[in-house]
């Protein structure tokens, strides 16, 4: 097991600057999620860990050692590919072996870690089978048993579960979680997939753009998002977010507009921006209540979704604007083409301003 330290690392490919002065510590033994949309650097994050990128500007430690011009083989680490990347004409054991064998490690050691790592990872009755006699979910399973069986102080995993489908990522996910937890290892992560992230992480690093946006636990990110884009890409279904104007606002709170909600008090710290300052509302799907239609707070049911033990309705403040999504037990009381009431819980109610930054709450309204 090791830390890792990232500072001001960047990455640049010709005139393209893919990674920004990221700055990131990975403690001992923690299990650390890159998540992001599409072309946000994260596998080139992972891949300047490992090795197989070079860093253009910063520096780079693992257990307190820079590794900036170590070879992959030197830094300790284990890598897990999207593609599984086996050999199709050896064996599971000789697939996890081969590592080892490289590496000249002694014949009685190779056996011993091969063998260990296979119970570890219920292999044992697949050893003397091909790749192409395997399942996805046991493919990937021979995938991470070679590069464990090397013993890295740490393993990376590049979107491990991205090409299975979808009854074995849920399965997959729960085994890569056990073996963390049995392991104990520094692990890190990289997916698209904010459920993959949530579920796995003790810490979920957002990236955008090749900046982070913002580190916490998944409780953290889902609950105090710092950035309107956070709030957006972490939880499912996505927050919804409505325009708003600040009537008032000091160190105790403020009071803003929003259309079809009318005045509401909040608890974030607005006291920096004038009056009539254009913000956004966010609240997540659950923290929206339904109720009877009343006066202008009125919003037009456009769809239902039952999903068994609950139900997605789906709201249009007016035509053509975009769908809000309210998030209940199931219940039958909602119809499309119903008009009601939303009543938003103030307590869960985020403000962002127009750099798209969340508002503080307010220091007088804080609960410690």
């Amino acid at each position: 097991m090791a830390s890792v330290t990232l500072e001001k690392i960047n990455k640049v490919f010709g005139s393209t600057h893919i990674i920004k002065d990221v700055d990131l510590q990975i403690g001992d033994g923690e299990f650390v999620v890159f998540v992001g949309p599409s072309g946000c650097g994260k596998s080139t994050l992972l891949r300047l860990i490992a090795g197989l990128e070079s860093i253009t500007d910063g520096e780079l430690s693992i257990a307190g050692g820079v590794v900036n011009d170590l070879p992959p083989r030197e830094r300790g680490v284990g890598m897990v590919f999207q593609s599984y990347a086996l050999y199709p004409h050896m064996t599971v054991y000789e697939n996890m072996a081969f590592g080892l064998k490289l590496a000249k490690t002694a014949k009685d050691t190779i056996e011993q870690r091969v063998m260990a790592t296979a119970r570890i990872l219920q292999l044992e009755e697949l050893l003397h089978r091909k790749p192409k006699e395997l399942s996805g979910g046991q493919r990937q399973r021979v995938a991470m048993g070679r590069a464990m069986a090397r013993e890295p102080r740490i393993l990376l995993f590049d979107e491990p579960l991205s090409n299975l489908d979808a009854s074995l990522r849920v399965q997959m996910r729960n085994e890569i979680a056990r073996l963390h937890h049995r392991l104990g290892s520094t692990m890190v992560y990289v997916t698209h997939d904010q459920v993959e992230a949530m579920t796995l992480a003790d810490k979920i690093v957002v990236l955008r753009d090749g900046r982070i946006e913002q580190v916490g636990s998944p409780q953290t990110l889902y609950q105090q998002p710092a950035t309107r884009f956070v709030a957006g890409f972490i939880g499912s279904p996505t927050m919804n977010f409505m325009p708003a104007q600040l009537v008032r606002g000091d160190a105790n709170g403020c009071r803003v507009t929003a259309p079809g909600l009318g005045e509401l008090t909040l608890p974030q710290d607005a006291g920096g921006l004038p009056h009539g300052s254009g913000l956004t509302l966010g609240v997540r799907p659950e923290h929206l209540r339904l109720a009877e239609a009343d006066g202008e707070n009125s919003f037009e049911i456009v769809n239902v979704e039952y999903l068994g033990n609950e139900v997605y309705v789906y709201l249009e403040p007016k035509a053509g604007e975009t769908l809000l999504i309210h998030r209940s037990e199931a219940s039958d009381r909602w119809q499309t083409g119903q008009r009601v009431a939303l009543i938003p819980d103030l307590a869960h109610v985020h403000l962002f301003d127009d750099a798209d930054h969340a508002l503080e709450i307010a220091a007088a309204r804080r609960v410690a």
